[in-house]
């Protein structure tokens, strides 16, 4: 199947983009290699070809879910640029 100018330009009009002749006839060259290779791969036998998500095979690495101690308030307030009562202050964001 090839593209002609017209349906390029056709498609920029959907995509809502300005393009030059210059700039159409190279994407239509391009859109036309791309639609040459969707073709060739078209033609491949696959019968015998189990379908994948994935190249490789993938499973989930869990570590254990440890309690573990946090920051003590000071020393994680300790870099905050401005402080409040023990909690860091931010700058107000909703009027």
């Amino acid at each position: 199947m090839k593209l002609t100018g017209k349906e390029v330009a056709h498609v920029a009009g959907l995509a809502r983009l300005e393009m030059s002749e210059g700039e159409m006839e190279k994407f239509a060259v391009q859109l036309n290699a791309i639609l040459e290779f969707a073709d060739k791969l078209n033609k491949l036998e696959t019968k015998d070809i189990l379908p994948t998500a994935h190249v490789l095979p993938l499973k989930n690495v869990f570590r254990e879910d440890l309690v573990c101690p946090g920051l003590e308030r000071k020393e994680a307030l300790r870099n905050a640029p401005e402080e409040e009562e023990g909690m860091f202050r931010v700058p107000r964001v909703i009027e």
